[in-house]
């Protein structure tokens, strides 16, 4: 029934989309900045009715390590499809995300990403990765924060995959903080019983900064393995919640 419901809902908002669609470009010829934030303000409210739809109950800790006054590298556990619904109706305005390259050729989620600055990241090539990444860094430097799962993908068992250290040169060359962010629950919405949405329970948690510019060089060079350790505590006492 869920699945029903989400289906039809995304039928609408397709249909909702296509005048948007002309607001938002004439919102971001007048003020680029202005059009990021439209943009992501109709993805919000999409995927909250989303959630709502779903029966997803939302847990928010740490609402208070949310930077709103600068940008940040939120570094998230990739659990489920349902991570990205979690993250952009908590995450601050502007954010974007770093998603694989084979989703920009879906036609109306590629179009909303780019308006929101999204990167789209090909692992395969070193050379297309490396210019998604320096792209990456000037979002940033600019104030938009990046939420990036280093992963690479959804981990389908227990704990944390090992990550991928070029997602951290985001945060090491633009100076900007980390913000790990641990995620629980996601994969039970619709991973574990696909194609079927069940209702749920999920917990973010918003941990506290990590401010790289006060690092040192040895430091900066092992906060990979800093993050992850906290975002694994995390996700295990959060689990408790559950």
């Amino acid at each position: 029934m869920r699945l029903i419901l989400v289906s039809l809902f995304l039928i609408i908002y397709a249909i909702f989309t296509i005048p948007a669609r002309f607001v938002g470009v004439a919102v971001r010829r007048i003020a680029p900045e202005n059009g990021q934030i439209y943009a992501q303000n109709c993805v919000v409210v999409g995927f909250k009715i989303i959630l709502f739809l779903s029966g997803v109950k939302v847990t928010v800790k740490g609402k208070e390590n949310i930077l709103h006054d600068r940008a940040a590298l939120y570094i998230y556990n990739h659990r489920g499809f349902f991570d990205i619904l979690i993250g952009y109706t908590t995450a601050p305005k502007r954010t974007a995300f770093v998603s694989k390259k084979e989703i920009e050729k879906v036609p109306m989620i590629s179009w909303w990403m780019k308006c929101m600055k999204c990167l789209f990241l090909d692992r395969e090539n070193i050379r297309e990765g490396m210019k998604t990444i320096l792209e990456g860094i000037e979002l940033l430097k600019n104030g938009t924060s990046i939420y990036i799962a280093p992963e690479g993908s959804r981990n389908k068992g227990d704990g944390i995959l090992p990550f991928h250290k070029g997602s951290f040169k985001l945060a090491d060359k633009s100076n900007c903080p980390i913000v790990p962010v641990a995620i629980n629950n996601t994969d039970a919405v619709f991973e574990k019983q696909f194609p079927w949405i069940k209702s749920q329970h999920v917990i973010i948690e918003y941990c506290e900064p990590i401010y790289i510019e006060e690092m040192d060089k040895a430091e900066r060079k092992r906060v990979d393995e800093k993050v992850r350790e906290i975002l694994l505590e995390r996700t295990k006492i959060n689990a408790k919640d559950l």
